[in-house]
C-alpha cells in the first residue's frame, strides 16, 4: 500500500516538475540565444571591417604629370589595383613644393580611401617652407623607391675627380646647380659642403634636367641631381660620385662619395605611400601589405630600373623611423 501511495504521490507531482523544467529550459534557451546574438553581432562587425576596400581609392600626387613622382605613383597604383580589387585613381595636386597635396591628405578622414605619394620633401617642408607638414601628421605605409643624388661637372671643365672639385671649393666658392631652393638637391649640396668644409654655393634651377645642363655648358661649375638626369646629358658631363652608400647599378664605374673622398655623404630623392594619421588597424595592414606586394611585382621593378631609380622598400615601421631621422637631419642642415 505504501508503495502504491508513494507512486501515486510522485505521479501527482510530475506535472509541476515538468512545468518547472520547461521554464528552466526556456530560460536557458533564451540566455543562449542572447549570447549567440551578441556573438553574431561581433562577427558581423568584424566581417564588415575586413571588407576594406569597398570603394575606389584616390592617390594624391604632389607634382605635375610626367615627372618622377607622378610616374612612380602611377606605376605603383596599377599594381595596387590588381591586389586590392578596386580602382586606385591618381590625382595630381601640385603647388607649394608639395605642401598643398600633403596638407590636403592630412586633412582627410583616415578611412583608407585617400592616400598620397610622399617624396623626401615630407621631411623638409616644415623647415624649408614653414609648411604645416610634419611626419607625425600621417600614417607612413611604406617606402617604394630611391633616386640617389650624383655630382656632375662639364666634360670640358678640367675637373676629373670629386677630390679635384672639393679642393677647388676649399680655395674659393664653387657654384653648384640644383633643382630649386628648398629641394633635396640643394640640401645635398649643402650637406657635401658641410662634410668637406668646402664652399659649395647652391644655384637654383627649374628642375634637375636644367641644372645638369647648366653644369654641362659651364654656366655653373657643377650640379647635383638624380642619376637619370645626369645620364640624359650623355658625354657632355662627367659624373664624379654617387651620394649613396653603394654604387648605382646603372653607373657601376662611378664611386660613392665615401669611396672618392672618405666622407659618408648620402642624399637621395626617396618616396613612399602615406595616409592621414589614425587609420584603423585592419585598413593600415591591408594598405601596407598591398604596397609591399606592389613594390615586389616584376612590372614595378622593371619600371623603376628603366627610370634609373633603385627599388628600396621599407615597411611602415622602418620608413617611419627613417623619415623621423631625415626630418631631424634637414632641421639641422636647413633650419
Amino acid at each position: 500500500m505504501s508503495t502504491t501511495r508513494s507512486t501515486h504521490v510522485e505521479e501527482q507531482r510530475c506535472p509541476a516538475c515538468a512545468s518547472l523544467g520547461a521554464a528552466a529550459a526556456f530560460a536557458a534557451l533564451a540566455a543562449t540565444a542572447l549570447v549567440l546574438s551578441a556573438c553574431t553581432k561581433v562577427d558581423e562587425s568584424e566581417g564588415a571591417a575586413s571588407t576594406y576596400p569597398e570603394d575606389d581609392i584616390r592617390l594624391i600626387i604632389q607634382a605635375n604629370p610626367g615627372g618622377g613622382s607622378d610616374l612612380s605613383s602611377r606605376a605603383l597604383a596599377t599594381e595596387v589595383e590588381k591586389i586590392l580589387g578596386v580602382s586606385v585613381i591618381p590625382e595630381n595636386m601640385p603647388g607649394a613644393a608639395g605642401a598643398l597635396a600633403m596638407e590636403y591628405v592630412g586633412s582627410q578622414d583616415p578611412d583608407g580611401y585617400v592616400i598620397g605619394f610622399a617624396p623626401v620633401e615630407i621631411a623638409m617642408l616644415n623647415t624649408t617652407q614653414s609648411a604645416d607638414v610634419l611626419p607625425d601628421d600621417f600614417d607612413l605605409l611604406g617606402q617604394i623607391m630611391l633616386a640617389p643624388g650624383v655630382i656632375t661637372v662639364g666634360a670640358n671643365s678640367g675637373i676629373e675627380t670629386l677630390d679635384d672639385l672639393v679642393t677647388q671649393a676649399k680655395s674659393g666658392a664653387v657654384t653648384v646647380a640644383n633643382s630649386g631652393a628648398g629641394s633635396i638637391w640643394e640640401a645635398a649640396t649643402l650637406g657635401l659642403g658641410q662634410a668637406t668644409d668646402a664652399d659649395f654655393t647652391p644655384v637654383p634651377y627649374d628642375g634637375g634636367a636644367t641644372a645638369v645642363a647648366a653644369a654641362a655648358s659651364g654656366e655653373t661649375v657643377a650640379a647635383v641631381s638624380g642619376l637619370g638626369e645626369a645620364l640624359a646629358q650623355g658625354e657632355a658631363v662627367r659624373i664624379l660620385a654617387v651620394m649613396n652608400d653603394e654604387r648605382h647599378p646603372d653607373a657601376e664605374d662611378v664611386e660613392t662619395v665615401e669611396e672618392a673622398i672618405g666622407e659618408e655623404v648620402v642624399f637621395g630623392g626617396w618616396g613612399g605611400i602615406y595616409a592621414p594619421a589614425g587609420l584603423p588597424d585592419d585598413v593600415h595592414d591591408a594598405l601596407e601589405a598591398a604596397v609591399k606586394e606592389a613594390v615586389e611585382s616584376e612590372s614595378y621593378q622593371k619600371f623603376q630600373a628603366d627610370a634609373g631609380n633603385l627599388v628600396v622598400y621599407r615597411d611602415s615601421e622602418e620608413w617611419t623611423g627613417f623619415v623621423d631621422d631625415q626630418f631631424a637631419l634637414f632641421q639641422d642642415l636647413l633650419g
